[in-house]
Parts: structure tokens; sequence; C-alpha cells
């Protein structure tokens, strides 16, 4: 059996080992902790680190939140939908208008169609003047003739001899008046709505010592019991020809030749020829047309220059 002094010494040793281990343990607990403090990241401080700002010309894309971010506070309130409507547009700006021509007068209601200045149911204002017509013959080459009352038109109604064969009423303000037919043309100083009388025409109207009177004119479609004639003009042939109306109660508005089956239109001239320069149609059927839209058919004319060939056709008084 061992001393008591061992026992002592033994527990003594014992003892001071837990002591030891004790202590050591508690190091180790401490460090441990000590290290899982240093390496745990502080929230707090995280989340209260400011977002970068973002750079211009850059995008910045920011990272999912598993919290609800506030919504942001508006800098000013939304107008109301009544506030809205209530709350005056700006003005519409008007559109720009282009300007225009000077508007030509309508014709009336029933007037024809294919007139160009000089139409049916329409006054013209103007001079009348007058000059020696001779023998009656002018630009329109109608060739002459016994009618004495007659007129050249100026230039610009004259319409590149669209004028030639017209009757028109001419009218003074003190009321009298007379008829003359278009058959030449007063270029120069000639106004727009100015006729230049045959003397005999105007002194139908006013003393020719007057020289000059203010008038008013209106296409006419007068009575005639005659019919209209076609003539071929010199020097016509298979391939080359041109062709003219006389004596149309109405100004002829076209004329077309017949070629393979269709109708050609023909240029008309200043002369008051409708010309064909290849030799469209020469010889074949013709059709004319009035200003009013009536067309006249005509065949068996023959290829003969300078010859006045008579129809049976006339066109209708209006």
């Amino acid at each position: 059996m061992a001393p008591r002094s061992q026992h002592r010494a033994a527990r003594k040793r014992r003892t001071a080992l837990v002591v030891v281990s004790v202590a050591a343990l508690a190091l180790v607990v401490s460090a441990v902790v000590a290290l899982a403090v240093a390496v745990r990241p502080d929230r707090k401080a995280a989340d209260e680190r400011p977002a970068p700002a973002p750079v211009a010309g850059a995008q910045v894309t920011r990272p999912p939140s598993t919290e609800p971010e506030p919504e942001p506070t508006p800098t000013s309130a939304p107008p109301s939908r009544k506030a809205a409507a209530a709350a005056p547009s700006a003005p519409a700006t008007p559109a720009t208008k282009r300007p225009s021509a000077t508007p030509t007068p309508r014709p009336p209601a029933g007037s024809a169609t294919l007139a160009g200045r000089i139409r049916p149911a329409v006054t013209y204002s103007g001079v009348a003047t007058f000059y020696d017509a001779g023998s009656g013959d002018g630009a329109c080459l109608f060739g002459p003739t016994d009618d004495v009352m007659t007129a050249a038109m100026n230039t610009t109604d004259y319409e590149t001899s669209k004028a030639c064969g017209a009757h028109v009423l001419v009218r003074t303000a003190s009321g009298e008046s007379v008829t003359v037919r278009i058959t030449n043309e007063c270029p120069g100083d000639c106004a727009p709505g100015q006729l230049d009388l045959s003397a005999e025409a105007f002194a139908a109207i006013a003393d020719p010592v007057a020289g000059r009177i203010p008038i008013t004119w209106t296409l006419l479609s007068p009575e005639k019991t005659d019919t209209l004639s076609v003539r071929y003009k010199s020097g016509s042939s298979r391939h080359w020809c041109g062709l003219q109306v006389l004596g149309h109660r109405n100004p002829v508005a076209r004329l077309e030749v017949n070629s393979g089956g269709s109708w050609v239109a023909l240029p008309r001239t200043e002369y008051n020829y409708f010309l064909s320069e290849k030799g469209t149609g020469c010889g074949g059927s013709i059709r004319v047309t009035d200003i009013y839209g009536e067309q006249l058919t005509v065949d068996g004319i023959a290829l003969q220059p300078d010859v006045v060939q008579p129809t049976r056709v006339q066109f209708a008084a209006h």
C-alpha cells in the first residue's frame, strides 16, 4: 500500500494537467471565436456602403435584392385625367398654303366642256375697233367671202385658231348690237377681250368717227340651214395632208382621221388647218367634234387639194 504522500503528489499532478488542459481548450475556443468574428462580414457595414455612381455612357446593373425596395418618391405629382383634359392643348400650326394661279371662272352648268377661252353663256368685256377687211379672208384661211359682218379676234382669245368660225354677238353700252363671224386674228396691240371689226360691222353699232368703243360680246350658236364643208390644203397627198372645216355652226374643238380602225387626233395650226405630217388617215374617214362634244363622221371626202367639199351634216344649235 502506497503512502499518503504519494497519493497527494499524484492528485496534484492530475489537477495541474486538468487545469492546463482546460486553459489550452479555452485558448483554442477563444482563437476559433476570434477567427470566426474576424472572418464574418459585417452586414450593417455592407448595407450602409454607398452604391457606385453611374458613369455617363455606361450602363449600371444592380444585383437583385431579396428585400423589396421602397418605391421612389416622385418629384412632382402626375396630373389627374380631369386636369389633363382641362388643360388647353397647344394650337395646331396651320398648314402653309401654296400660292395658286389666278383662278379661271367656271363656266355655267351645261356649257361646252371642250371650249377653250371662249365659252358659251359667258359675257366678255373689251373694246371694239375696226379695219378694212378687204375680201373677207384672214388668218383663218377661209378664203374670200361676200359676208361683210366679220371680225378679227385678239391673239389671246384667238387661241391658235380655235376661235375661227365662231359667231359672236357684240353689244354696246347704248344697246346697239351686231353678230359677226371670226375670220381673222388681231395681233399686236389688240388686248384680251378686244375685237377688231370689219368697217361695216363697226358702222352698224357706232359712228366710225369714234374709232374705239367699249363693248361686251357673247358666243352664239346661230340657226343655219346649210351643212359644213371640208377642204384639203394645197400640196396634200397620201404622204402629207392638211384638213380644214368650213361653215360650221359651233367652234370646232377636234378633228380626227381614221387609221387602221382607230381614230387619231390631228394637231391644229394657227392658220386653222389640222395637219397629218406623216400622211396618217389622208383620204380616209374624218370625225369632227365641236366644243359641245357633238361628233360628226364624214366619209367619201376625196383627197383633192383646194377643193371645198360639202357634206350632209351640221352641228346642232345651242
